[in-house]
């Protein structure tokens, strides 16, 4: 058994490149191959999102705090509370990140193929987050 103790995981802030506004990622962490698990915490303070991606095998969120909001390319955008559970689809390119006025915590959990667990994409316009979403 292995315990990854809080004050000695590894601690992202605002990582630019892939998110907009203010996030912290806690905890990230692997499994040794053959299992292909790989996860974190992912805090969004209020107006913070992800920039579209997709993930090889799907990804499962489990909500532990707040109000947020995620879309599927071309589908409708929709509201997740704390105590959901979201499934995104495999290769389904897709945002998430917390509403405009309150906060937003997941775990985050996804597998690997071929090393890659997410491709990033461009980032989530101001338009699209506040948009209702649906057919372009």
């Amino acid at each position: 058994m292995e315990i990854k103790r809080k004050g000695e995981q590894t601690v992202v802030q605002d990582p630019e490149q892939y998110f907009t506004g203010k996030v912290t990622i806690i905890g990230q962490f692997s499994r040794e191959a053959p299992s292909r698990v790989t996860g974190a915490i992912v805090h969004f303070e209020p107006g913070a999102r992800t920039a579209w991606h997709t993930h090889p095998l799907g990804q499962t969120l489990i909500v532990t705090e707040g109000v947020g909001w995620t879309q599927v390319e071309d589908e409708e955008k929709l509201e997740f509370h704390a105590g959901d559970i979201m499934l995104c689809p495999a290769d389904k390119k897709h945002w998430h990140g917390a509403t405009p006025h309150e906060a937003m915590t997941h775990v985050a959990i996804q597998e690997t193929l071929d090393g890659k667990n997410v491709t990033w994409m461009e980032k989530v316009t101001d338009e699209e987050y506040l948009g209702a979403g649906g057919a372009k």
